[in-house]
């Protein structure tokens, strides 16, 4: 099971098995052991290029082509693989600091383990 959830939400231990933020920086005003992250595996994660790209104005289209197309590169390729295998072990819950996570990359991402290898 893949769980998205905001990392300023508070952790349900059990329910959130392995937790894994999927933003390129850290949380503004969050102390590392209130958020209870597992992990925070950068490479796939939406580039600085790329999140700066969106906040100027890009369209939520050309980010989904553009961040599937970083989720491409061979070390997302294994980081997204071995994400899949947690996910596969037990809940896995992706983190991250946007206001509407379901209409973000990591919903994006979420569909993208759910898929299976590409």
């Amino acid at each position: 099971m893949i769980r998205i959830r905001r990392i300023y939400d508070t952790p349900e231990p059990g329910a959130d098995g392995v937790r894994v933020l999927v933003d390129r920086l850290w949380p503004r005003g969050l102390a590392k052991e209130a958020a209870a992250v597992d992990e925070w595996p950068r490479e796939v994660t939406p580039s600085t290029e790329l999140r700066k790209w969106f906040h100027a104005g890009g369209s939520a289209g050309e980010f989904r082509q553009r961040y599937e197309a970083e989720l491409a590169e061979p070390d997302a390729v294994a980081e997204l693989d071995r994400l899949r295998g947690l996910a596969a072990a037990g809940p896995l819950t992706l983190l991250t600091a946007v206001k509407d996570p379901e209409s973000s990359h990591a919903a994006i991402l979420a569909e993208l383990l759910g898929a299976g290898p590409g």
